[in-house]
């Protein structure tokens, strides 16, 4: 049973940083595309960033580009979220997420390829 357990999570002033971490544990980290994704009240689950098996590719939605930092440690069997210059806009929950599928990271934009998901993480930035 493939598990992703995410941490990092909190209450962060605008313009403040955090970084999220995803422990995936019962499966082959190692060949999992990974994704973040995050879902406001009242809003759809939408993506935030993803990041292919080897860590060599990533693909980032277009409100994070330049703020956020996805990354992965497939030594350690985790996957992180580096986010910085935070908004109120950047408030919800985040949860990570694994697909086996071998598609590039463009495709895996679509959280609707996800066969693993994490039970998330609430990020609040308070203005």
């Amino acid at each position: 049973q493939v598990q992703l357990v995410e941490s990092g999570g909190g209450l962060v002033q605008v313009g403040g940083s955090l970084r999220l971490s995803c422990a995936v544990s019962g499966g082959t980290f190692s060949i999992y595309i990974m994704g973040w994704f995050r879902q406001a009240p009242g809003k759809e689950r939408e993506v935030v960033a993803v990041i292919s098996s080897s860590g060599a590719g990533t693909s980032y939605a277009d409100s994070v580009k330049g703020r956020f930092t996805i990354s992965r440690d497939n030594a350690k069997n985790t996957v992180y979220l580096q986010m910085k210059n935070l908004s109120p806009e950047d408030t919800a929950v985040y949860y990570c997420a694994a697909t086996r599928l071998p598609i590039t990271t463009a495709h895996a934009m679509n959280k609707n390829l996800y066969d693993y998901w994490g039970q998330g993480t609430q990020v609040t930035v308070s203005s």
